[in-house]
C-alpha cells in the first residue's frame, strides 16, 4: 500500500481515480489539483477478479473513501477491456483528451451504500499502423495526457507490452506500436529452453550491455539472435547469474532497433517504472538517443484532467 501525502489545510477529496490493470488495482483519492491525499493497491486486477466480482474488488479496496466522499469515480486500464468489467470502445487515433472525456463509458456500480455509484471508464485507443495492422493501448493514454509533453515528442512507456507513442497538437496520439517485451522475457526466461540455465537473483550490467547491442545491430534477426542467449551459457562465454540481463537487454536492443526504423525524436519521454525506465535509459544511450524520464505521477494527472474535462468534478460540485 503505497503512502498518502500530507493533506494541505483546505484539502478535500474530489475524485477516486483507479488505474485497474491486468495484475493490479490501484486506487488514488485526489483532492485538489489533483493532489494524491491517499492511496492504496490490490492484487485486485481484471484477470485476478474471481468469477467477474468487479463491484466487490472496487468496494473491498475503497469503500470507505466511496461512503464517506461521495465523489466521482474514474477508471482506465485493462477494466475497460473485453476481459473487464464493460468496455469501453476504441478511440481512433488521432486521438485526444477531450475525446476521451466526450466518450466515457459509465458502469452502475451496484452495492449496499445508500447513494448510487458509478464508474466511469476512460476509452482505449486504436490505430492501424503503416504496416496495415492493427494497434491498441488501454490505460498509456492516460498516462500520455497526464505527461506534459508538447507536440512532436515520441513517447516510450516500457512493460509487459512496451508503447511507443507520436504525439501531435494539443496532446493528441497520432500513432503508436506495441512490442511484447516483458512478456516475451517472462516466457523465455520461465518456459522456454532459455531459462534451464538461468540462475536468478544475478545482475550483469555488461550482459546486459552485450545483449542490447546484439539486439540493436540486427532487429530482423532476433530468432536467430536469442538462442545465442543459450549458446553464450553452454559455451561458458556467460555465467548462469548473466543470462536473465542479457536477454533482457537482447529484446529490449531489438525492440530499439524496430522502433528506430519507423523514426523517432528525441530526447525521447521515458514513462513508467523507475527501475524499468532506467533500463531503456541505458539501452537507449547504446543506441546515440537522448531520452529524459517523465515525472511520476503521469497515470493520476491524465485521469484527473479527463474528469476536469468530462465535467465530473463540476457536477460533483453541485
Amino acid at each position: 500500500m503505497a503512502e498518502a501525502n500530507v493533506p494541505e489545510p483546505g484539502d478535500r477529496p474530489r475524485l477516486i481515480a483507479l488505474d485497474w490493470g491486468t495484475s493490479n488495482l490501484r486506487a488514488s483519492l485526489l483532492g485538489e489539483g489533483g493532489r494524491v491525499l491517499d492511496a492504496r493497491s490490490a492484487a485486485g486486477g481484471v484477470m485476478a477478479v474471481p468469477e467477474r466480482r468487479f463491484a466487490e474488488a472496487l468496494l473491498a479496496l475503497c469503500g470507505d473513501w466511496i461512503e464517506a466522499h461521495h465523489v466521482p469515480l474514474i477508471a482506465s486500464g485493462m477494466i475497460g477491456s473485453r476481459q473487464g468489467w464493460q468496455e469501453a470502445p476504441y478511440l481512433e487515433c488521432p486521438a485526444g483528451l477531450a475525446d476521451a472525456a466526450a466518450r466515457l463509458t459509465r458502469v452502475k456500480v451496484d452495492s449496499t451504500l445508500a447513494h448510487d455509484i458509478v464508474l466511469h471508464i476512460v476509452p482505449g485507443l486504436h490505430v492501424v499502423g503503416p504496416d496495415g495492422l492493427d494497434d491498441v493501448m488501454r490505460g498509456e493514454e492516460t498516462q500520455l495526457w497526464g505527461a506534459d509533453l508538447p507536440a512532436g515528442r515520441c513517447a516510450v512507456l516500457p512493460g509487459t507490452h512496451s508503447k511507443w507513442a507520436w504525439l501531435g497538437e494539443g496532446g493528441q496520439v497520432t500513432a503508436f506500436q506495441t512490442c511484447m517485451t516483458g512478456e516475451l522475457f517472462a516466457l523465455l526466461s520461465l518456459h522456454s529452453i532459455l531459462g534451464r540455465l538461468m540462475v536468478p537473483g544475478g545482475a550483469s550490467p555488461a550482459a546486459f550491455e552485450q545483449g542490447v547491442r546484439l539486439g540493436l545491430a540486427a532487429p530482423d534477426q532476433l530468432l536467430h539472435a536469442l538462442f545465442s542467449n543459450r549458446t553464450a551459457g553452454l559455451m561458458d562465454r556467460l555465467p548462469g547469474e548473466a543470462l536473465p540481463d542479457h536477454l533482457s537487454g537482447l529484446l529490449i536492443g531489438a525492440e530499439i532497433g524496430g522502433a528506430l526504423r519507423r523514426g523517432v525524436v528525441e530526447p525521447l519521454a521515458l514513462i513508467g517504472d523507475e527501475a524499468l525506465c532506467g533500463r531503456y535509459e541505458l539501452a537507449l544511450s547504446l543506441a546515440g538517443l537522448a531520452s529524459e524520464r517523465v515525472a511520476a505521477g503521469a497515470t493520476t494527472r491524465g485521469q484527473w484532467r479527463v474528469a476536469a474535462a468530462a465535467g465530473l468534478l463540476e457536477e460533483a460540485a453541485r
